[in-house]
């Protein structure tokens, strides 16, 4: 768990980064228009969450993972940086939002990251997987 933790709190983190950093670079939320910077966002959690799927695999695993157990520690790792993100949008949308964004904009968003992420967990758990012949 302190690996998910970690690898979770680092994908939170630099998720807030990139909401507070965005509005300095022009990019703010609107309903039904997302700008093109908006797509790198899956930047962050792909990156951490390879990073940390192979620290996992190589310090806790000693080398070696099945799909299971890499599917359920993705999951993991991603839950944590989720609410992280989820509590920084909220705080962002309360105290420093322009007038024009609201809940609604950002909850579809943090939908499409549950999406992406879903997709993201699979993707690192092929790629971790070294048991072929035992499921778990």
């Amino acid at each position: 768990m302190k690996n998910a933790v970690l690898s979770g709190g680092i994908i939170g983190i630099l998720s807030i980064l990139w909401i507070f950093l965005m509005p300095r670079f022009g990019v703010t939320p609107q309903k039904d228009v997302v700008a093109p910077a908006e797509y790198f966002s899956f930047v962050i959690p792909a990156i951490g969450l390879f990073l940390g799927m192979m620290s996992y695999r190589k310090n806790e695993c000693n080398g070696q993972m099945g799909f299971l157990e890499a599917l359920f520690q993705s999951f993991k790792i991603l839950i944590v940086g989720g609410v992280i993100a989820v509590f920084g949008s909220i705080l962002y949308i309360s105290y420093v939002s322009p007038s024009g964004a609201n809940m609604q904009d950002f909850s579809e968003r943090i939908f499409g990251a549950l999406i992406v992420g879903v997709v993201l967990a699979l993707a690192v758990s092929l790629i971790f997987t070294n048991k072929a012949k035992k499921l778990d």
